[in-house]
């Protein structure tokens, strides 16, 4: 399958995603429920919504990472809120949420284009050769 989601998309998204990731915990009402379910989406919100502000997309002012490694983090985080209930055994009381939150950023990391995941990645040129990443400019010939 090929990816769908546009990487402008997937920057806007981020946004959103990370404040609701941090807001959740109040919106389905999971203060109360136990410090995992407080403290968990809460912490990936704010390193999603760092992660979003310094990745190279068309959203981000700070362009300094990739956003394959972004895409990696989120597969990563979004498969540790999806089994967090499980983990922390609060799943009996609440668990859709983080369910619903973890799928939808590996949903995000798996489909979106340029991921790690479903595209191929670059051929290396045979020993000896250069490629498009090789330069001479600005080498000093001793």
């Amino acid at each position: 399958m090929k990816p769908f989601i546009s990487t402008a998309f997937y920057g806007f998204f981020k946004y959103f995603s990370s404040v609701f990731l941090i807001v959740s915990p109040w919106v389905f009402n999971l203060v109360d429920v136990s410090s995992a379910a407080l403290l968990i989406p809460m912490y990936f919100g704010w390193l999603q919504l760092i992660m979003t502000i310094f990745v190279d997309t068309e959203a981000s002012p700070i362009r300094q990472f990739p956003i394959q490694m972004n895409m990696v983090a989120d597969m990563i985080m979004g498969f540790f809120l999806f089994v967090s209930p499980f983990l922390y055994t609060f799943s009996d009381r609440a668990h859709w949420p983080e369910l619903l939150l973890g799928g939808m950023l590996m949903f995000l990391a798996l489909f979106t284009k340029k991921s790690p995941f479903l595209t191929k990645a670059h051929q290396a040129a045979p020993e000896g050769q250069l490629n498009s990443l090789d330069s001479t400019e600005g080498r000093l010939n001793v």
